[in-house]
């Protein structure tokens, strides 16, 4: 769930902090008093648009936290295989900093991509406004929202047909990629031949480079290493003015005074100690500098050699520019040639392939296609029971599916259907013919009301759930916001009293001036002012003893209301 949201320099606000509750948590105030800010904030922290017209004027920045507290283990295993940090106790510290010119996300502390919080803003939250509603006159969005309530069934034939489905795209592209003409193919087994041949006769061993580059920097860097290594022998030596001659006298100096302290002792052993390592030390390069000898023979081989690989590498290696890349287009070269040189066989082998694997396609088709036009008469009865609950009083609601053969695709290959009548004997149509934005706010509800049980995803943000309703409609809409927030946390920005009334935590959103600049400020309610503040939506400006009355009524009502 979302605890808290940390707002500071962004448009009206200066700086605010808010802490949110389990159930349904609603914001109010009155028009023009920031409500959309607070939500357009939630939006930014996981991934909108940042314009630097945001940030409040006179500031350098803008900066968004959220922290959320994720408790179920198929969220945490999503997140963690995002790659994104989660603390040891669950919780998930996103922020954002809106700069002009350029914004920064972090996780936990770590700088990511917007596409990542992006998709982490799909496990975490789930965010409704009228943009949201549209999307339902959509048939891809019926379709995933209907193989949601499917659940567990379909998902495992729909990873299995999207393994197909890949496989089968794969065939048709090397069909069409392979159609070519007799002299193009010919053309092609003569380049392949030519190339393979060149690669054949360089008898390329992996890793050979390697070390002929080693041997030819070596080689190159003779006179170098042995002037180099010739000085360091001096220095380090035994003859007068070397390292090693200093060291020697040191050692008999400290060796005529250790009688005088015991302690004296450590300090002749460690000088023993350099005097050996120096000793080792000279051995070692006089015997490397008496075997250092330029072979002009070697030199010229290794470099030879080196030309033919180098040649290799600029016409067959890849990025990498290894001879396992030249090695890897042998291979290549050697499936090309058996390709074009049994080309009927190869073609009617990928011919086979791909019938083959339309037949699974369609098997599985029909598979989801059967599992769908199940859940759709399941889903319709729940949806049509939760419109209903919604004062939809006469509707009726019907999810066809209808099978597509000659459309197959990684989805399968139905088309949905979305189809309702709200008035009685009209007949059904789309969802996008008769559907009102207040109608589709409703239905949005019903939806969410109906997958609560299998939506793992544990916030919802809903903002403009009223558009276009009043009086019972907004009451019935207010009790089904009270039933989805016993299983999920709800934050909801709203104007009617009666969902206001159904808060379990209610916040109120108020824009005052402060040393001559307009500053919005959000604040938890306790009991006495969210009575208040229902009586302002109740009553407007005048707000009486009736009003307030009204006001306590409503709010009981629905404290009874979700006691069922």
């Amino acid at each position: 769930m979302l605890i808290s949201l940390h707002v500071k320099n962004l448009a009206l606000i200066d700086e605010t902090e808010v802490y949110f509750g389990n159930g349904l948590n609603i914001l109010t105030g009155e028009t023009g008093a920031g409500k959309s800010i607070i939500i357009g904030s939630v939006n930014l922290a996981l991934g909108a648009k940042a314009e630097k017209e945001m940030i409040r004027t006179g500031a350098d920045y803008a900066l968004v936290e959220l922290v959320f507290q994720i408790e179920k283990e198929e969220q945490l295993q999503e997140i963690r295989q995002l790659e994104l940090p989660v603390e040891e106790d669950g919780t998930v510290i996103l922020q954002r900093r809106i700069m002009p010119g350029k914004s920064l996300c972090k996780v936990g502390g770590e700088t990511v991509s917007v596409r990542q919080v992006k998709a982490l803003a799909g496990v975490l939250i789930d965010i409704h406004g009228q943009h949201e509603h549209q999307s339902l006159l959509k048939p891809g969005k019926q379709l995933e929202i209907l193989d949601d309530y499917a659940g567990e069934a379909l998902y495992k034939l729909k990873k299995q047909l999207k393994e197909r489905y890949e496989e089968y795209k794969e065939v048709v592209r090397q069909l069409s990629a392979d159609d070519v003409d007799e002299e193009t193919r010919k053309r092609e087994i003569s380049l392949a031949e030519f190339e393979a041949q060149e690669i054949e006769e360089a008898g390329l061993s992996p890793g050979e480079d390697i070390e002929l580059e080693k041997t030819y920097r070596k080689l190159v860097n003779g006179q170098k290493i042995q002037e180099t290594l010739t000085l360091a022998h001096q220095l380090s030596g035994y003859e007068e003015g070397g390292a090693g001659d200093a060291v020697g006298r040191a050692v008999k100096e400290v060796r005529s005074i250790v009688s005088y302290d015991e302690t004296l002792q450590e300090f002749e052993n460690q000088l023993l100690d350099i005097d050996s390592l120096l000793n080792d030390y000279n051995r070692m390069a006089a015997d490397y500098l008496s075997n250092l000898e330029f072979d002009g023979e070697l030199f010229s081989r290794t470099e030879k050699r080196l030309d033919v690989i180098n040649h290799l590498k600029s016409k067959y290696a890849g990025t990498g520019n290894s001879i396992e890349e030249i090695l890897a287009y042998q291979e290549k070269l050697q499936e090309k040639l058996e390709k074009y040189q049994n080309f009927d066989a190869y073609k009617q082998q990928l011919l086979q392939k791909e019938s083959s694997l339309k037949e699974a396609l369609l098997k599985l088709c029909g598979k989801i296609s059967k599992i769908r036009k199940d859940s759709a008469l399941k889903l319709a009865q729940s949806m049509k029971k939760a419109l209903i609950d919604l004062n939809f009083m006469d509707v009726a609601f019907e999810i066809n599916v209808q099978p597509e053969p000659d459309k197959i695709g990684a989805e399968g290959y139905d088309k949905t259907d979305f189809m309702i009548s709200t008035n009685p004997g009209e007949a059904l149509k789309s969802l996008s013919q008769v559907a009102s934005g207040g109608e589709l706010s409703r239905i949005m509800l019903a939806l969410k009301t109906v997958l609560a049980d299998k939506d793992e995803i544990e916030t919802l943000i809903f903002d403009e759930i009223d558009t276009g309703i009043s009086g019972k409609t907004a009451w019935k809409v207010s009790e089904k916001m009270g039933i989805l927030g016993k299983k999920h946390q709800l934050i909801c920005i709203t104007h009617l009293p009666q969902i206001a009334a159904m808060a379990d935590t209610h916040f109120q959103i108020e824009k005052s001036v402060v040393e001559e600049r307009s500053v919005t400020r959000i604040r938890k309610l306790e009991e006495e002012d969210s009575i208040k503040e229902l009586a302002r939506m109740l009553g407007g400006a005048s707000i009486t003893e009736t009003v307030l009355n009204n006001a306590r009524e409503m709010k009981d009502l629905a404290t009874k209301s979700k006691q069922y």
